[in-house]
């Protein structure tokens, strides 16, 4: 970690502090980064930007450190990430006007005309009230627990249950 004086020297404009800065918290902010960013250019584009922030308008970034509410290098990755999110929220492409989509790309198919045929001792009899209450009926889990007198963890619990079940039986029809 940097010293109290290593940071004095790197903030007084001494450049080798700040070339040795540079060399020992690199690979710390390209993890941080990477951890967000999978294109390699991407990432390399996004670390240069951390160091340029750093040292912005003399070095007012780094100077916001406060050694009392983190470890450098905590603060270090919390300014990486966050470069790092901003910059893709900044370069995300643009999104279409619904208007400008065509309306075949959004049309609603109705690929499940006929309901589907599960086996009748798949589901337990609440895990397929659950099912149905949760996909049919479309109403949410409080509701639920309202409605059976139970905790909404014990229908989050039915749910996922009904859930391992009907996957693990379409898993192995669609063999």
């Amino acid at each position: 970690m940097a010293d109290d004086n290593e940071l004095a020297a790197l903030l007084a404009g001494d450049r080798r502090a700040w070339d040795r800065f540079v060399r020992r918290y690199a690979g710390l902010i390209v993890s941080a980064v990477r951890s967000l960013v999978r294109e390699g250019t991407e990432v390399e584009d996004i670390v240069q930007e951390v160091f340029t922030r750093l040292c912005k308008d003399n070095f007012r970034l780094l100077r916001s450190y406060d050694p009392a509410r983190a470890g450098l290098t905590t603060w270090l990755t919390i300014v990486a990430r966050s470069t790092a999110r901003d910059l893709q929220r900044r370069y995300r492409p643009p999104m279409s006007a619904i208007e400008d989509v065509p309306e075949t790309v959004l049309a609603v198919t109705d690929s499940h005309a006929e309901p589907l045929k599960l086996p009748a001792d798949l589901l337990s009899p609440r895990q397929q009230l659950v099912v149905t209450l949760l996909y049919e009926r479309e109403m949410d889990v409080a509701e639920i627990a309202q409605l059976l007198g139970v905790d909404p963890q014990t229908v989050r619990s039915t749910h996922h249950k009904a859930m391992l079940k009907l996957r693990s039986y379409f898993a192995t029809e669609n063999r």
